[in-house]
């Protein structure tokens, strides 16, 4: 088990957010889509889906003379194989003024809020929603209904369900590893998606969607408090999310901060 974070200033819970998505490159690395590059000066991966989220760069501390030349390997990368990607940037990206780089080769900016909470401001049981059950996700069956639920919620294309499939196949179901899956039901029927990431000491939460006819429900909420429950069960002292434009009253509700703000670059090859 890793070791689990102590230290609640607010520069510990930034590099926390930023750090936590940075747990996915070990599991990449048993993808055999992926092909991983991991040093201290830049982490990316890509494969050959047509999707940003499967070709990123995760991590970037270069010199001001050696970014321009990194960016332009990167796109020469998504070139080759006729694929999308998204930069990832936050506080600790060097240099500083990458954004304003990438901006200028066509990269598309989306800004996100970096957020936290200590785990111990959850309550002690999770109050569900009326017939909501909540499950991990345990066998093929019940993840590629994940995959299809996840998809569906965020209208994207089947192929992308499919990625997700083979890529958390490939991780497995021991409930003891750090990426988790959960599926909500409404009376026998899928409804809402998340994941559970336990990484840099802290759970973060991932994947939380709700199909549009059963939004407003409270259906969010639950998603990402029992996993969040879950990790507090275990030990962990903070959970730590990227929140949508959506999602950002709700998790402020459940005691969530923004501590910072995360930006996704995303370039198209158009």
């Amino acid at each position: 088990m890793e070791k689990i974070m102590t230290d609640l200033s607010k520069s510990s819970l930034v590099a926390a957010i930023e750090s936590n998505q940075l747990g996915f490159i070990p599991l990449f690395k048993g993808w055999s889509q992926a092909e991983i590059h991991d040093t201290p000066e830049l982490m990316w991966s890509i494969t050959d889906i047509p999707f940003p989220l499967f070709n990123s760069v995760l991590r970037t501390s270069l010199s001001t003379e050696t970014t321009d030349d990194a960016i332009d390997a990167a796109i020469a990368r998504c070139q080759s194989k006729n694929v999308p990607m998204v930069w990832w940037t936050g506080p600790s990206t060097q240099p500083s003024d990458l954004g304003a780089r990438l901006g200028a080769r066509g990269f598309q900016a989306t800004e996100v809020p970096g957020m936290a909470t200590e785990l111990n401001s959850l309550p002690e049981k999770v109050e569900l929603p009326e017939s909501l059950v909540i499950k991990l996700v345990e066998s093929d069956e019940e993840l590629e209904i994940w995959c299809r639920v996840l998809c569906t919620a965020l209208e994207m294309p089947d192929f992308v369900a499919d990625a997700f499939f083979d890529f958390s196949k490939s991780v497995g179901f021991d409930p003891h590893l750090p990426y988790r899956n959960y599926l909500g039901y409404l009376k026998d029927v899928a409804v809402a998606t998340s994941s559970l990431l336990l990484a840099a000491g802290v759970a973060g939460i991932y994947n939380v969607t709700t199909l549009k006819a059963e939004r407003r429900k409270g259906i969010g909420t639950a998603m990402t408090a029992v996993p969040l429950v879950e990790a507090r069960s275990i030990g962990y002292r903070v959970g730590t999310l990227h929140s949508s434009e959506s999602g950002f009253r709700v998790y402020r509700n459940m005691g969530f901060k923004e501590y910072c703000k995360i930006i996704q670059y995303v370039w198209s090859g158009d």
